[in-house]
């Protein structure tokens, strides 16, 4: 994303990252949550932890016991329990055989419903003696998809950088789910067709739309070409990028269709949102389709009747996060809308750059093919996870190949092309959010964030300036979220806070607050949140860490002398499954550098 451009007029614009070089290379609140009282009754399982298939019903549960069990090592003893689990749920339950692990392999006999199974399961993790129990999954051979590009989508599934999405279809295609891409609208693709569901035009200045008119429900793309100095002096002439169109083939391609390409969530429709047109477009239009997508209501537009549960948004210009934008950005979150942006392509930090900088926010960086942060990209800790977003410098096949046009300034015939960009990474942060939807539909943006920075695995390349938790990983995402991770550690979503506020001195000595948890069992989360509401400017100055009730840091936030943006506003997670959950939990912040002050306002852990 290079500097928003203006016209001659001088109507400044958020800039279209589709006509950015640096973008396209190849073609140019605080208050803490009611605790669940220790006695109340356990949620219900979700579908995936009573499925050996997803709609298959599991027809036996492996049971591992905790080391000094009778139940561990003696079948008869075993087979006992097995018995008295189904007489306190009054089902026919099992046991069957002892696994080479030592696991328990018990049978379910006639249960024939999820509740049913629900029950059996729920039973057995009441027992302390039991360490894990997980339903006997049917697996089955994997084969490609027969789309003819396919091959060219090291994105998906070369072991070294790409997203390990093919492992994520067999739970979960996206099917049930919306993703609205806020763009260049929509430029008509068969590779696309049968994913597109009604968008809309939210373009009011006919400068911008060049397709003749102001709002309207039609989001085509006309193209959005200009000429030399026509979107600002020095600023050389563009084809129609059909950036819009590129970005849904990434997240919704159709697939097995014995063509073209395949989507991350094939299963997910795209509603085109066209907010960017010639030189880019406006924030108060781009505000409304946010609103709109996610089931707000807009002065003038019909009710959305496709409201979208991910929000994709692959554009960006410099500056601070406006509080115009953060407030349509905190609306949708609040509606249960996941909003996923660019973190931008200025190789700098993200900090300087909106919406990448906003809060309540996947803001993500693009990988390359090494697996390493893109020349390109934007960086920092405001990145929260990497996605392949491709290098073409390297060789165009290293771009990211997905649905386009051959039009230069008018739609033509449609076609592929590699492009590179975090507008290319997006994307596939967004699939795999329609991913994680369609697995577990109660899952909330914030959960959805966690979920996704914790199942992340370390970038195969280097990264300088910060990549977020790094390179996500689809497959262990969704199985994370549908239940199907055996024994992990389920976040709660109970919430403890302190809103007294600290003064932070200049330079000065680490300060404390503190936060006593209690009225939980066991562990913290393996993704343990951690909000943080801090006035400061020239945030660089602050360190910020985690204190366990045992004494244990955890660093959150390192000194930065290139982050000089004010204040910290962030969530941050972190792996506290060490740790146990109730006790004085503190949060330490230290000024290290001269001539700022602040204020630590609040802060919170969600567990």
């Amino acid at each position: 994303m290079r500097t928003p451009t203006a016209f001659p007029t001088g109507r400044t614009l958020i800039s279209v990252a589709a006509v950015s070089a640096a973008l396209l290379a190849t073609v140019a609140t605080s208050a803490a949550v009611a605790q669940v009282p220790p006695t109340q009754a356990a949620a219900p399982a979700l579908p995936g932890q009573t499925e050996a298939a997803p709609g298959a019903l599991a027809e036996r549960l492996i049971v591992g016991y905790k080391s000094g069990a009778a139940e561990a090592s003696s079948n008869r003893a075993a087979e006992a329990d097995a018995t008295a689990k189904g007489k306190e749920t009054g089902e026919s339950v099992d046991f069957q055989r002892r696994l080479g692990t030592g696991a328990a392999l018990v049978g379910l006999g006639d249960a024939h419903s999820t509740t049913e199974v629900a029950d059996v399961i729920a039973e057995f993790k009441a027992d302390p003696q039991v360490s894990y129990v997980v339903p006997d999954r049917l697996n089955t051979p994997q084969a490609d998809p027969n789309d003819t590009e396919y091959g060219k989508q090291w994105d998906l599934f070369e072991s070294t950088a790409g997203m390990n999405v093919p492992a994520a279809w067999p739970t979960s295609t996206g099917s049930g789910v919306t993703v609205a891409v806020i763009d260049t609208g929509y430029v008509t693709h068969s590779d696309l067709a049968a994913n597109i569901v009604a968008g809309y035009d939210f373009i009011t200045d006919t400068a911008v739309s060049v397709d003749g008119d102001g709002r309207d429900s039609n989001p085509a793309d006309p193209g959005d070409y200009y000429a030399a100095n026509e979107c600002g002096t020095g600023i050389g002439a563009s084809n129609s990028s059909w950036h819009g169109t590129h970005v849904a083939g990434t997240i919704a391609a159709v697939t097995n269709n014995s063509k073209g390409i395949a989507g991350i969530a094939y299963g997910a429709k795209i509603s085109p949102l066209r907010v960017l047109g010639k030189c880019g477009g406006y924030d108060s239009d781009i505000i409304d389709a946010i609103t709109w997508a996610s089931g707000g209501t807009v002065s003038g537009v019909p009710a959305n009747g496709n409201i979208a549960k991910v929000v994709n948004m692959s554009l960006g210009g410099d500056g601070a996060c406006t509080s115009a934008t953060q407030g349509a950005i905190t609306a949708a979150v609040n509606r249960g809308t996941t909003v996923v942006v660019a973190a931008g392509n200025d190789n700098d930090n993200v900090a300087n750059h909106s919406p990448g900088n906003c809060a309540n926010v996947i803001s993500v960086a693009a990988t390359n093919r090494a697996g390493a942060k893109a020349s390109y990209s934007n960086y920092g800790t405001g990145v929260d996870i990497s996605a392949p977003g491709g290098q073409t410098s390297t060789g165009t096949a290293n771009g990211i190949y997905s649905t386009l046009n051959s039009g230069t300034k008018t739609a033509s015939t449609e076609s592929y092309a590699y492009y590179q960009g975090t507008s290319m990474a997006t994307p596939h942060i967004a699939g795999l959010v329609a991913l994680m939807k369609s697995a577990n539909s109660s899952l909330t943006p914030a959960r959805i964030e966690s979920a996704i920075k914790a199942n992340a695995r370390a970038l195969p390349g280097s990264c300088s300036g910060g990549c977020g938790a790094g390179l996500a990983d689809a497959a262990k995402t969704v199985q994370a979220v549908s239940g199907g991770s055996g024994g992990g550690t389920t976040t709660t979503g109970t919430t403890f806070s302190s809103t007294t506020a600290v003064a932070v001195p200049d330079a000065g000595s680490a300060v404390e607050s503190s936060i006593a948890v209690n009225g939980l069992t066991g562990n913290a989360p393996s993704a343990l949140q951690i909000g943080v509401d801090i006035t400061h400017t020239y945030r660089g100055d602050l360190v910020l860490d985690l204190v366990a009730p045992d004494g244990s840091t955890y660093r959150l936030k390192a000194a930065s002398t290139s982050d000089s943006a004010d204040d910290v506003k962030a969530t941050y997670t972190v792996d506290a499954s060490g740790e146990t959950a109730n006790g004085t939990w503190k949060l330490r912040v230290q000024d290290t550098a001269a001539q700022d002050t602040g204020t630590l306002n609040s802060w919170k852990l969600t567990f």
